[in-house]
């Protein structure tokens, strides 16, 4: 006969059989509950069990949950979000369980402002849509951990960058950054106050602590991603014998960026622009190969690290960054490059891209932004178009 199986107390499995007037032995039928997992032993008419018999009800008993724990998993894997690694919703984790996923791709805000105005936006999506199965991180020293700020913010863009799966939106907290690095010491001793390019050298800093200890890839807020880099341990040269710090990538722990942070610490002179962001990186390139010009479109390569060829990240040079708010009559292809560097710095915000402006940049944030381009660029000029009754 067929027979029914309940859990009638932890660890125990109850049988019953609707005829217990059949006389003699028989073998019983598969268990309609776990027929299709595996066969029950043969239950001989006894009131007691052999201890071979229990034995082998146990090991059925692990495997039902074995098997059932599996289709449970794989329930939650089809129902999570594009991130099938992500242990919990984006809401409920914090920077360190994100950050030790690994594959970070990073963006840090030094300043205050809590809205990204829509360059930091487009660069941002622009890398989550290159990269869907990696976590992007935008860190914002603004940002506290009481700062109430969510999808429904008015902060247009926050809330814009909140909507988008893989993007993480968390304080930048510097102390806790430089934990068992040698920038502690420096931290605790600078006053912010007194130094001329706090922003940049804050951010110079962190960057540097971030990728040693999580690994991954960081990236200045006005670099737009185009296509995969596929290089891990990477400095981009900004141009032939010279490094950029706007974009580079090292697995965690790396030799290279504990000694720039040692640099970083021993060298520290916060009145020069750049002495602890791109001089740094070209000084300690410097330390282990001898940096040659580039030729044609190769890369070049320093022990374990690739130094990648300006066209990957600077085809248009900083002297001619104006360029990208220029209407071109054929727009360049970036067939050599990975991600394009708008050297927001030279700009000083004075140039940005405006909706049927035709520009370069216009034609990038469409093509690489579309949401940001949609969102905070063409519904700003509807929302400056005077209305009928004007």
């Amino acid at each position: 006969m067929l027979q029914t199986v309940w859990v009638s107390s932890p660890g125990r499995w109850a049988l019953q059989e609707s005829n217990r007037h059949r006389q003699g032995r028989k073998r019983c039928w598969k268990c309609r509950f776990v027929r299709t997992i595996i066969q029950h032993p043969c239950r001989r008419h006894a009131p007691k069990r052999s201890r071979k018999e229990r034995m082998l009800r146990k090991i059925q008993i692990c495997l039902c949950f074995c098997f059932v724990s599996g289709i449970l998993y794989e329930i939650s894997l089809l129902s999570s979000s594009v991130f099938s690694y992500l242990p919990m919703a984006q809401h409920y984790l914090t920077p360190e369980q994100v950050l030790n996923l690994g594959k970070s791709i990073i963006f840090l805000e030094t300043t205050e402002r809590l809205e990204p105005p829509p360059l930091v936006s487009c660069s941002v999506e622009s890398a989550a849509r290159i990269y869907q199965d990696r976590p992007i991180i935008l860190f914002l020293r603004g940002l506290t951990n009481e700062t109430a700020l969510d999808m429904n913010t008015s902060y247009a863009a926050f809330s814009l960058l909140s909507s988008m799966k893989n993007v993480f939106i968390f304080p930048l907290q510097m102390e806790t950054v430089f934990q068992e690095t040698p920038l502690l010491q420096w931290y605790n001793q600078v006053v912010p106050e007194q130094e001329k390019n706090w922003v940049h050298v804050s951010s110079d800093a962190s960057r540097l602590a971030l990728i040693w200890k999580y690994g991954g890839i960081y990236m200045d807020t006005d670099v737009i991603s185009i296509r995969p880099i596929p290089q891990q341990s990477f400095l981009a040269a900004q141009k032939s014998r010279f490094s950029s710090n706007g974009i580079f990538g090292f697995p965690a722990r790396h030799k290279f960026l504990w000694d720039c942070m040692e640099d970083f610490v021993l060298k520290y002179n916060g009145n020069i622009w750049g002495n602890q962001g791109p001089f740094l990186m070209t000084r300690m390139l410097k330390t282990l190969c001898n940096l040659t010009d580039f030729q044609g479109t190769e890369d070049h390569s320093c022990q374990n690290i690739s130094f990648l060829n300006p066209q990957r990240f600077y085809p248009i040079p900083y002297p001619a960054w104006s360029r990208y708010y220029q209407v071109w009559d054929k727009s360049p292809s970036f067939n050599h490059s990975y991600a394009l560097h708008l050297w927001n710095f030279m700009n000083r915000n004075r140039k940005v891209v405006e909706a049927g402006s035709n520009t370069l940049a216009e034609k990038l944030y469409k093509t690489y932004c579309p949401t940001t381009y949609e969102d905070l660029i063409q519904n700003a000029k509807h929302r400056d178009l005077p209305s009928p009754e004007d």
